[in-house]
Parts: C-alpha cells; structure tokens; sequence
C-alpha cells in the first residue's frame, strides 16, 4: 500500500477524535512498534557479532541506548505523514527528529571512540617497570580522544544550528563580515582555541605524556591527566600543580623521563682533604651492587672541586625509573656517610688551626704587636727613670 491509502486508514480510524489526540496516538503506536522492534533487532545484532573481535561486540553493547534511539526518530519521523498535522506543524516536527538524530549520531560516535581507546590502551600498561611505550600511546590517545569529543561536539551544534534558515543565514553573514561582533567572538574563545591546538600539537610531538617525571614551576612531579584545556601533575607531596596547554609549548620545563624511564641520581659528598677516595670509591661500589634499586648501568665517584676547608665528591648511580633513583639516592648517602663515620672518621670535614706557645706567641701571630722585652725597652724598666726636680 503507498502512503495515501495509508493516510486514508489513519484518518479513518481517528477521524472522530481531535487532531492532537490522534497525533500523540499515531506517535506513540510507532514509537512502541520501533521499541518492539529493536528487541528482535538487537538480538540480530548481537548474534551477527557474537564470532567477531570485541571492538564490534562492544559497539553493540554499548551503543544500544543510542541505536534504540535513532531506530524510534526513523519510526516516528515516517508517522507524521499519517498524522493529522498542519504543514507549519508536522516543520517544526520533523526539525525537531532532524536535531535528536543528528544527535544520536554524534552520541555514537563519541562510543565508538571510547571503546576503540579503551580497547587500544589494554595492550599497554604504565605499572611496568619501562613503561616509556605505554606512557606515550596513552597520552597520545587520551589527548587525541577529547580533542575528538570536542570536534564532534562542535559539528553537532554546527549541524543543529545550520537547521534553522535564520540562524544558518546570520553565521554565514557573521563569518563574511569582520564585523565587531565577530571580533569580540574571536577574543573570547582565543583561550580555548589555544589551548584546542596546543593539545592537538601536544598529541603530535609528546614532549610530555602520562606519568612523566616533570619539574615545573621549581616543582617535581608526574603527570597524572592531561585534559583537552590543562594537565595536573601529581607532586611528590600529592599535591597537585594544575598547568595550562599551552605552557608546555611557550615555556621551558625539565623533562626527566623523555626518551627513557631510566636516570642517573647524583649524590654529593664534603670531605676532608685527606680523605682516601680510592677506598671510598670501592665501597660506593660494594653499596650499589647490593641494592635492589640500582640497575647496573652507572656507577661514578669522582672528586668534583676544592674548597677551602672541605673536598666535594660526587657519586653517579642510576635506576629504572624517577621514584627508584631518588630513593637510590637516600640509600647511598645514609650508608655512605654511616661507613666513613665508623670506619674513616678523619675523613669527615675538619676546621684546622695553628696556635703558637711562648713569648713570642703574640708577635707571630700579629706581627704589628711588640713582643714583652721590646715594650719594657721602649718604656724603660721601673726605677730606672730620674725624678724630675721640683721647684
């Protein structure tokens, strides 16, 4: 049967009620029948993807609500030919079932690109010991992944918006004019748009991704998220630094895990000058082979300069990862100094001075001070001198 004979059936089995009645009627029998349909359509689906990977088994899964949705506009969108509306009416309908589809579209597409991330980072994990692999296909997808949920967002409104003649007429009319008012939209989402293209660059070149060990702004820690407008970083106190985009792509920062999770710690040591380095040398050695933290890679002492009082020694010693090298760190510094105080105590900073006994004492050390036996000749010796006559 084509659509008239259908109208006629409708019109004729509501025809003695009001229109609206009829409307909410016709309506609602096709968004029941789309409902009951979608139950035997889901199963369908479901069998057809039971054999294949689990991207497919979880598109089907998890985007149900949005495909039940759009299977309801599809029925009730071919209702309103049947419906007793006017022509100004079944527009304004039929507007409305063009907006809800167009965001059941984008509400798909937002679930497809979660599942294919959630499913893409499983391979991947950032508790591992050398996770640099992991760390960058994270950050990588998770930058990407809000950007791409921004993107869909936009055009969603865009296509909403472009719907409406009147609305679709003043965008165009405002991105042809550089009128002021495009000027003041311009300035205002400069932030965002900064912060839109710094991710998108961010993503791209990675110079930070997740769980890098950073020092920014004086402070260490590691990213913790990387959001599509900010990134918090977890310091060592869990604290956290929250930090904008685009100060990763104007400003210098340190980068401590960039090509590698691996590190040199440096330990520095003030001693005396007599201190036996060799001996020291040889147990920073015995202390680093037995530490579950180092890993074999870098082991240096070194005397680095000369002071006046005390010689600087420098101990490199490297781990896996940031939080391995620091307490590597702690350990050779306690372990070291404890050796030295109980097996080389004079190797420990010392303050010398020379002091001089006798009568010449004070003129050696200052020697613009007479000593006792040329001040009592300057002088003259008690009696020796003749009282002047008075009178």
């Amino acid at each position: 049967m084509d659509n008239e004979t259908l109208s006629e059936i409708a019109d004729g089995a509501t025809g003695w009620m009001p229109d609206w009645i009829a409307t909410l009627i016709i309506l609602g029998v096709a968004a029941g029948a789309a409902l009951l349909a979608w139950r035997f359509f889901f199963r369908l689906l479901t069998r057809l993807v039971s054999g294949r990977d689990l991207f497919w088994r979880s598109l089907v899964g998890r985007g149900a609500p949005p495909l039940r949705l759009a299977l309801v506009i599809a029925a009730v969108s071919f209702a309103t030919a049947f419906a007793p509306l006017t022509a100004s009416e079944a527009g304004v309908l039929r507007r409305l079932l063009v907006i809800a589809l167009i965001v059941c579209i984008a509400w798909m597409s937002q679930t497809a690109l979660y599942i294919w991330t959630t499913i893409h980072l499983r391979r991947f994990k950032l508790d591992a010991e050398d996770n640099l692999l992991a760390r960058k296909h994270v950050t990588q997808s998770r930058i990407l992944m809000r950007v791409a949920d921004v993107l869909i967002v936009l055009i969603a409104i865009s296509a909403s918006l472009m719907t409406f003649d009147a609305v679709r007429q003043y965008g165009v009319s405002l991105l042809a004019s550089a009128g002021a008012a495009g000027l003041v939209v311009g300035l205002a989402l400069q932030p965002v748009l900064k912060n839109l293209f710094a991710g998108i660059q961010l993503a791209v070149t990675q110079p930070i991704r997740i769980d890098d060990a950073l020092i920014v702004e004086g402070e260490w820690g590691n990213v913790e998220e990387i959001t599509s407008t900010y990134v918090v970083i977890k310091i060592w106190d869990w604290r956290r630094l929250i930090v904008p985009l685009s100060y990763f792509i104007e400003k210098p920062f340190q980068n401590w895990t960039r090509d590698s999770a691996e590190l040199i710690g440096t330990v520095m040591l003030y001693l005396d000058h007599s201190a036996p380095v060799d001996r020291i040398r040889e147990k920073g050695q015995e202390i680093a082979a037995a530490s579950k933290l180092w890993d074999g890679n870098v082991y240096n002492l070194a005397v680095t300069d000369f002071r006046e009082r005390v010689m600087e020694v420098r101990v490199l010693v490297s781990a896996r990862n940031a939080p391995r090298v620091f307490d590597l760190r702690c350990e050779m510094r306690e372990k070291l100094i404890a050796w030295i105080q109980a097996e080389l105590p004079g190797a420990l900073p010392r303050t010398r001075e020379e002091v001089t006994a006798g009568p010449d004492a004070a003129r050696l050390a200052w020697p613009g001070i007479a000593g006792p036996q040329e001040a009592g000749a300057e002088a003259g010796e008690p009696g020796q001198q003749a009282a002047e006559p008075r009178g």
